[in-house]
């Protein structure tokens, strides 16, 4: 799976995506992240991204064209990147002897104009068409508070997509004609306002990452943990013991594998009641469970 940031900050996410379990999932080839910096597609002298609003108001906006551009250049990094792949799948059984190497790889940040953002006068019209090579157009993710929360289930969703593209955006947002012809999706990692979409971004890379194959290695699973089947996780103990005088619950002890599993279960169901009620609304339980969850709740009035 591969994410492209773009970003005012690329270091900011090449920083925080190489450590830990995602790095670990970008050094064995299961995710790619690649930051792409918003500035270097400015057409400006002075390298600005950004500008005051028409109409008045304070602070910024960011401009539509670094980021069309910009865009524009991600496209192309996925149609590099499916050639490439074609490529190999193509050249694995070949005679290596009629395999070519000595092309040159095209620029990153390429100078030519042919796709730039629409002129004023003719904005409204439609964007370029990005399917023509026959590659699934990307979703576009623009980090934004007003946009949908991403939960869990989000995150399973998007990571069945195979490239998805994280617009970040900084001061007062961005120009709305960008969004638009982007087709670009709006996410919040919750009700508040921060100060650029990187940590955003960041956030739901991780998410997602995580349930991606190959990312996670046998010690972590993305099967059993918060929000499976729309309930939280169930307490969890380690050595020693006794601890400060707190047992370990003795069914933890027992080594009678069914009983454990029930055990952790009902501790789920009552974990959800106590902090996250509303997630049972749509939790997946048995019979058996709807019964316990019923028993529970007639025992707290």
């Amino acid at each position: 799976m591969n994410f492209y940031v773009m970003t005012l900050f690329p270091e900011m996410i090449l920083q925080g995506v190489n450590t830990s379990i995602t790095g670990r999932g970008i050094k064995s080839g299961a995710i790619s992240v690649e930051a792409v910096h918003i500035r270097d597609y400015t057409k400006d002298k002075h390298g600005k991204t950004e500008d005051a609003p028409y109409g008045g108001g304070v602070g910024l906006v960011m401009q539509a064209q670094p980021i069309w551009d910009c865009y524009q250049a991600v496209l192309s990094m996925i149609e590099e990147r499916k050639a490439q792949k074609e490529f190999i799948a193509g050249t694995a059984s070949a005679d290596p002897a009629n395999i070519q190497t000595d092309t040159e790889p095209s620029s990153p940040c390429p100078e030519d104009d042919s796709v730039s953002f629409p002129a004023e006068d003719d904005a409204a019209g439609e964007p370029a068409d990005t399917g023509s090579t026959g590659t699934k157009r990307p979703r576009v993710l623009y980090m934004s508070p007003q946009g949908r929360v991403f939960n869990q289930q989000m995150a399973e969703e998007l990571s069945k997509e195979e490239n998805l593209i994280f617009l970040c955006g900084h001061y007062e947002g961005v120009d709305e004609r960008v969004l638009e012809l982007m087709e670009a999706e709006e996410v919040s990692i919750g009700d508040y306002v921060l100060t650029g979409g990187e940590l955003p971004a960041m956030v739901m890379i991780d998410s997602i990452s995580r349930l991606v194959p190959g990312v996670l290695g046998k010690i972590e699973s993305a099967e059993i943990e918060s929000f499976h089947d729309n309930l939280l996780e169930y307490p969890q103990y380690s050595r020693p013991e006794v601890f400060m005088g707190r047992q370990v619950p003795e069914i933890l002890l027992s080594g009678h594998h069914a009983n454990v599993d029930k055990w952790r279960r009902e501790q789920s169901i009552l974990r959800t009641l106590k902090k996250r009620p509303d997630l049972l609304e749509e939790a997946v339980l048995t019979d058996k469970e709807k019964k316990y969850l019923d028993s529970v709740r007639e025992s707290m009035l």
